[in-house]
């Protein structure tokens, strides 16, 4: 190769390495833009809003933002509010867990003292939803989640002692819309706790404390589910999601992953938090129980 040569290849050479930096640039600009469109708001921060209580669960919206929680060990349902803030809801709750709302706008309770299903309509009169299946009285209802027929799911564990365990394990049941059949929708898990389902009914995602999993499944039109699939490695407490179909589960913190199962985020708490909605005024706060406390962060998405 002659000098001019050598030249020529040259100058091709760096061209060459300055289109690679160029792309990678480009490639790294495109990355900073996907985090700055991520589901938390630009700034936003970790707020306790209240604090002072025992154990924190259960949080859940109703159609004005307003968030409904239960403090497990001092059997209350606590309501937070834009103008009051946080007041006493109900007492005596029999250790209400998870709430839900149904389609009436009545608050679905998981009351795992009397280890059942119970329900607060408008009028504030309580009746009993489901307590027994197949004769044999649940473990202690967890969590629980409407579907858009009005159909109820819920997780049943047991924490605890399990000498007055009825049934064969730790399961997952739906309640059919008009009927009230409970079906046993889940057989093969360790611990299934938090649950929630997408906006068009078509599926749920359950987290498998005990199993240290979080599944993903199909569910069939008579409320049944059908090919369960791992959604990532991680069980959780709580499980919520939002209007882009990202699912957040809680941990050490709060992880977010989109619909394919790959973290896109995650939220740092103070406290190991325990489960998560969305609520407030435009539906764009991401309220979390965390122990004794209550927090709250400023999002870019809403709830399902």
């Amino acid at each position: 190769m002659n000098k001019t040569q050598h030249l020529r290849a040259t100058t091709l050479h760096l061209r060459l390495h300055r289109l690679i930096v160029l792309f990678w640039i480009f490639l790294s600009s495109l990355t900073i833009a996907a985090q700055d469109e991520g589901p938390i708001a630009p700034g936003a921060a970790v707020e306790r809003i209240a604090t002072g209580y025992t154990f924190l669960e259960g949080p859940s919206a109703d159609t004005y933002g307003n968030i409904y929680f239960t403090d497990i060990p001092t059997e209350r349902i606590l309501r937070w509010t834009p103008d009051d803030g946080v007041t006493i809801y109900r007492e005596n709750t029999n250790q209400a867990n998870g709430l839900s709302f149904d389609l009436d706008g009545r608050l679905l309770i998981c009351e795992m003292e009397t280890r059942r299903i119970t329900a607060i309509g408008l009028d504030g009169n309580g009746t009993t939803i489901a307590d027994h299946f197949d004769g044999r009285r649940f473990n202690s209802p967890n969590d629980v989640w409407v579907d858009r027929n009005g159909g109820i799911y819920f997780t049943d564990p047991r924490y605890g002692a399990t000498d007055d365990i009825e049934l064969d394990g730790n399961h997952v049941f739906y309640i059919t819309p008009g009927t009230n059949t409970i079906l046993q929708v889940t057989s093969d898990l360790v611990r299934p706790n938090g649950l929630v389902g997408t906006l068009d009914g078509r599926r749920i995602y359950i987290a498998d404390h005990g199993g240290g999993q979080t599944f993903v499944y199909d569910i069939e039109p008579d409320g049944r589910l059908n090919n369960q699939q791992v959604f990532v490695p991680q069980g959780a407490d709580g499980i919520t999601l939002d209007s882009k179909g990202n699912v957040y589960l809680t941990g050490d913190d709060v992880t977010i992953y989109n619909p394919s199962g790959i973290p896109v985020g995650s939220i740092a708490v103070p406290e190991p938090p325990a489960n998560l909605a969305f609520g407030g005024i435009d539906g764009t706060t991401l309220f979390i129980t965390a122990r004794s406390s209550l927090y709250s962060v400023k999002m870019m998405v809403t709830g399902q």
